[in-house]
């Protein structure tokens, strides 16, 4: 099993789906939430990640404007904003391919995702591993 090594802070990119999971449910997307929070894993985000993570709080989820606005700038501060020169479509998803854009722009080591159609099946792109979070828990 490939570890990663305990004194080395990895960087990741989490899909939209993780942080929503994290966000309204308990289970390992929370718990990926809390090693962010918690500055034991560093994030990066771009600022379409957080146009899309604010559209589907508001739309599906139904929350207000002022909490989005909290939970962004929540995230914001401590992520690590990057922004992304190079358009990618190797997903059909236009929104898979924004995560693509940040993961090699911030050169992290995973993206950590639940799309079981787009990009779990990819397993890595261009060196970077894509993992559930129930695999990223077990290793690191």
């Amino acid at each position: 099993m490939n570890t990663v090594p305990k004194e080395k802070k990895v960087k990741v990119v989490l899909d939209t789906n993780i942080i929503i999971s994290g966000l309204i449910f308990q289970g390992k997307q929370r718990q990926v939430l809390n090693l962010f929070y918690k500055g034991s894993i560093t994030v990066c985000i771009s600022s379409p990640i957080l146009k899309e993570l604010s559209g589907v709080l508001y739309k599906k989820f139904n929350w207000d404007r002022k909490r989005i606005h909290n939970i962004i700038v929540k995230i914001g501060n401590k992520a690590i904003l990057v922004n992304p020169r190079e358009k990618i479509s190797a997903v059909k998803e236009d929104a898979d391919n924004r995560i693509l854009e940040c993961a090699l722009e911030s050169h992290c080591q995973f993206i950590l995702s639940g799309d079981k159609k787009h990009l779990l099946p990819l397993k890595q792109y261009k060196g970077i591993r894509i993992l559930s979070t129930a695999e990223f828990l077990k290793i690191i």
